[in-house]
């Protein structure tokens, strides 16, 4: 499905619509270097146990950007932010009275921590997966690093001082997860794995200095529930450390009521691909759906 954004930003979506008595609708927001086709396994998943799912292709990913793959003009994170709000409003309406949940993965996730302070009030629960209190002087550093070359041009430094680092931290040099078929699929999948532009990283970065501020803090809506998840051995969490940390933020300084942070051991970055307890990983997921469903 083509969906017209608010700046009439073409952005391809994908539905997964087949289900019988539907309890709720669940908006998955990609990571970066990826798009929505690769989660459905787990969309289908979810359909099976009673749940909408609908998916899009950022700018600058997949197929709304075929062609310019990392790079999109405008301003990439906070019109995507916007994007997802717009998304959120089209199917609120499509699927009036079903619950209403979002669910950002890496890239996704920090989407998704700018969403809740942003649009928090649309909807009635929080997933934020492969994700980390992002605040720190490796952010700022990427942001000046983001400027030393043109807008369009791959940001290769950047991806190897973030990726690069990911990597040395396992013998095997797979940070993205355990499971061999999955890093061998996301390799060789044409819309995957590719080097986002200077103009990508310098929008994320200020995106990522835009959170943990007063004024986000004063956004944040206290009630909502919230799923922190994320493999124990994701270097993007910092092995847990930041995915604790975002905990304390919401809990401890912000005052949110409803909060709940599960790591998986022994996993990496893409619990969700891994087959290795899928049944746990997806549980976890599908328990906080059906909790706060009811």
């Amino acid at each position: 499905m083509i969906f017209k954004s608010f700046d009439g930003k073409e952005i391809y979506v994908r539905e997964w619509t087949d289900v019988k008595n539907p309890k709720a609708v669940v908006q998955i927001v990609h990571g970066m270097a990826e798009h929505s086709g690769r989660y459905d396994a787990f969309a289908r998943f979810l359909n099976a146990r009673g749940y909408i799912v609908v998916a899009d292709d950022h700018r600058g990913h997949g197929d709304t950007d075929r062609d310019t793959l990392g790079y999109c003009k405008g301003q990439m994170f906070f019109d995507t932010v916007r994007d997802e709000a717009e998304l959120t409003d089209f199917y609120k309406k499509i699927f009036a009275g079903l619950k209403y949940f979002i669910f950002g993965f890496s890239y996704g996730s920090f989407l998704t921590q700018r969403y809740i302070a942003d649009y928090g009030e649309k909807v009635d629960g929080a997933i934020i997966g492969g994700s980390s209190y992002k605040k720190d002087f490796e952010v700022y550093l990427g942001s000046f690093v983001s400027h030393l070359k043109g807008e369009k041009r791959p940001a290769k430094l950047i991806e190897k001082l973030s990726f690069g680092a990911y990597a040395k931290k396992f013998e095997d040099r797979q940070w993205l997860s355990t499971d061999a078929e999955n890093n061998a699929a996301y390799a060789a999948d044409p819309l995957s794995g590719f080097t986002c532009s200077n103009r990508f990283y310098r929008d994320f970065f200020k995106g990522l200095k835009s959170l943990y501020t007063k004024s986000y803090q004063r956004g944040l809506p206290r009630e909502l529930p919230v799923l922190l998840v994320s493999g124990e051995k994701d270097p993007v969490g910092n092995m847990g450390k930041g995915v604790k940390k975002l905990y304390r933020y919401y809990t401890e300084k912000v005052g949110m009521e409803n909060v709940t942070v599960v790591l998986f051991e022994n996993s990496r970055h893409e619990f969700l691909n891994e087959k290795e307890n899928r049944e746990t990983k997806w549980g976890t997921v599908l328990n906080f759906l059906e909790e706060n469903t009811l």
